[in-house]
């Protein structure tokens, strides 16, 4: 049982739980950064290089493989793939950019203590209405 309490306290973390919400939205990303690739990237680039569609450029090698298929190098999916990378990785960039700023922000300008704020209005008072002996 007490393998189970310890269980339920490590899933209860809210590490975890980030954990898997990231893991949730990374794999929606891929979906939508392939489909940026597949469908917007690449028919331009296709039309630049004389209407060849790089998805399907291959060398195709001698023989088959064990259900009849040729060999191939499929070069022309690594070139989308490497484009995809370069998306999600500078898509990354930019996300980690937004948040330190965020972070630098908020430790740039930190807010007085209650303690700090008392010093400060004793301090203007005494200011104001000097002691005179």
């Amino acid at each position: 049982m007490e393998l189970l309490k310890e269980f339920k306290e490590f899933a209860a973390r809210g590490n975890v739980i980030d954990l898997a919400v990231g893991v949730i939205m990374g794999a929606a990303f891929g979906t939508v950064v392939k489909s940026l690739v597949d469908d917007v990237i690449m028919p331009p680039v296709g039309v630049l290089v004389s209407g060849i569609d790089l998805k399907n450029l291959k060398y195709t090698l001698p023989g088959s493989d064990a259900e009849g298929k040729a060999n191939a190098l499929r070069y022309g999916q690594f070139i989308n793939n490497c484009i995809s990378f370069l998306i999600v990785a500078f898509a990354v960039f930019m996300l980690v950019k937004v948040v330190n700023r965020v972070v630098r922000k908020k430790e740039e300008a930190p807010k007085p203590t209650k303690t700090e704020e008392l010093l400060t209005e004793i301090r203007d008072e005494l200011k104001n209405h000097p002691v005179t002996r």
